[in-house]
């Protein structure tokens, strides 16, 4: 009876429905984890952690006062300390502890990490004074504010002196904005219509319409621009020189007094005498930073800005360009070519095409976008650039092409699918009721698709966002000191470098010169990278939901 029940059940296909909801459950929670755990070690790094000062003692040297934040801790083998060089007791018991300390003082000590034994540490202590200095260069400054001077002048001090502090890294904040504004907006302008004008002269040069009245005219236009210069430019002195009149002495925990400008500080916090509502607004701060802000310090430190932004633009301009390639190639060859062998072999060929690894796409894209179409059309449009390439070089358009290129299956297969789920009964009553063939693709057939081509998109902005080894050929660098969106005409630069987040985490995570103080950017940006493809995503899905509820009363 048993054998008899079991045998009913196997035959329902009760176990393999189970099985196919374990497996999904399996990888939901295998995902989640994952995310989880990107997630912790990424955005934990912006939390402001106590910074713990302790007397180290090496068997056999000179003690020595540490100072800093432990940012690991692991139980590691005697006799692996003992093989390193460190006078170690293998008698004792088979683990010592190992501490990685963020010491910071780069300039002091050399490093901003170094790895301790904990059994040497002793009299641990968290002081409420012990400042942290966020700098633009050089990372981290862990000390005591002994302090704060005006043009040299003695301002405030001890006690006094936190307080002066705060207010006048306000005052420095608000002086930087007005030197970008300078720097990057106002100069930017000038510098950028000093170059329009600079081709504008080789233009008229080559085509042999340089007179004299040409010339003055130039000269008059170039004049209005270095006027305007200088002005900016003594503007920017000024500004300069009160950026950087404050300083402040600050003595380490080893007794070593340092004079910094007030220049190089980003902000001054005291983690030890943090609440935890204090430390969870530095946190909101930090976090808002890291996705407004530009990259420092050799992409370790600041925010990732410029990264979003390209990666976002890249895509958007990627989804423009192959959405109405794909979505042509899929109607052709379902609604107007001939099913014979030649439609077959175009179709086993975009298949394969989706399977061709991605870096292909990327030296397809150097050796024809940039070399041959980017080349040719600096050739045709701008000799005066030349030698400096226009377009013959990577860019945003170029990176954006070779990405609709590798995604471009995608499309195609998933519209083609969708139109041939479409009845012919719907087809033939619209043709029936008069209307043509290009009447009933358009305003039925298609519409009723549209979910299908939104899939489509769906997948290929899944795919080309966490794209990189293409991108590294044809248009993404390191760090992009402009967006390829501002105020310049023609405002969008589509010949520009882009920033990309994948890219960004490949460089910050195999390139940096800072391997520590990069492994936390790197699981940050990893993170952030996955919400950036999700929220694209899911743009897509709310389309194509909305489209398919529009339609499904015609399915029936």
């Amino acid at each position: 009876m048993k054998k008899d029940s079991l045998s009913s059940w196997v035959k329902s296909g009760s176990p393999w429905i189970w099985m196919n909801a374990g497996a999904v459950s399996i990888a939901v929670i295998m995902t989640l984890g994952l995310l989880a755990v990107i997630a912790v070690r990424g955005l934990a790094h912006f939390w402001p952690a106590d910074v713990m000062v302790a007397e180290y003692q090496v068997p056999g040297a000179e003690p020595r006062v540490l100072a800093g934040e432990v940012v690991q801790a692991e139980e590691v083998p005697r006799a692996r300390l003992a093989a390193s060089g460190l006078p170690v007791n293998v008698e004792g018991g088979e683990f010592m502890t190992r501490e990685l300390l963020k010491v910071g003082n780069r300039e002091v000590y050399g490093a901003d990490f170094s790895w301790v034994v904990g059994e040497w540490l002793s009299n641990s202590r968290k002081p409420a004074d012990m400042v942290v200095l966020e700098r633009r260069e050089w990372g981290n400054f862990y000390g005591e504010l002994l302090n704060v001077k005006e043009a040299g002048q003695l301002v405030a001090e001890d006690d006094a002196a936190w307080a002066e502090l705060q207010r006048r890294l306000e005052r420095v904040e608000q002086l930087h904005g007005q030197i970008a504004q300078v720097e990057k907006v106002e100069i930017g302008r000038i510098n950028h219509g000093l170059e329009r004008l600079r081709l504008k002269t080789r233009k008229l040069e080559l085509d042999g319409r340089l007179d004299a009245a040409a010339q003055a005219e130039l000269d008059v236009e170039r004049a209005e621009w270095d006027a305007e210069y200088r002005v900016l430019e003594q503007e920017l002195i000024a500004l300069q020189q009160q950026f950087n009149r404050d300083s402040i002495t600050v003595r380490t925990v080893d007794g070593r007094e340092q004079q910094i400008s007030l220049g190089k500080v980003v902000r001054a916090y005291r983690p030890n005498a943090m609440s935890t509502l204090d430390k969870l607004g530095f946190y909101a701060g930090k976090l808002w930073e890291f996705v407004s802000d530009e990259p420092r310090e050799a992409n370790t430190e600041g925010g990732i800005f410029p990264a979003i932004f390209g990666t976002v633009l890249m895509t958007l301009i990627m989804a423009v360009i192959v959405t109405p390639f794909g979505v042509i190639a899929a109607v052709y060859l379902r609604e107007y070519a001939k099913q014979g062998l030649l439609t077959r072999i175009i179709r086993i060929a975009v298949n394969n095409l989706a399977g061709v690894p991605s870096i292909v796409y990327g030296v397809f894209g150097l050796g024809f976008f940039v070399y041959v179409l980017g080349g040719s059309l600096d050739r045709l449009f701008y000799p005066e650039a030349a030698p400096a390439p226009v377009f013959g070089t990577p860019g945003l358009m170029w990176a954006s092409l070779t990405l609709a290129i590798l995604t471009l299956p995608v499309v195609i297969v998933a519209t083609e699918e969708g139109l041939a789920r479409i009845p012919r009964m719907i087809r033939e009553g619209s043709l029936a009721l008069g209307a043509t063939k290009s009447e009933t693709l358009w305003k039925v057939v298609l519409p009723m698709a549209s979910p299908a081509m939104m899939t489509g998109l769906i997948l290929a902005v899944a795919r080309a966002a966490g794209e990189v080894a293409p991108l590294m050929l044809v248009g993404v660098v390191k760090l992009a000191p402009n967006l390829p969106l501002n105020g310049n005409y023609p405002y969008l630069h589509l010949d520009q470098k882009i920033m990309h987040l994948g890219f960004h985490i490949y460089d910050v995570g195999f390139q940096s010169p800072n391997v520590e103080a990069a492994r936390p950017l790197v699981y940050a940006t990893a993170f952030l990278l996955v919400l950036v493809i999700a929220v694209l995503n899911l743009s897509a899905v709310v389309i194509r939901n909305h489209l398919r509820e529009k339609y499904k009363a015609l399915d029936h």
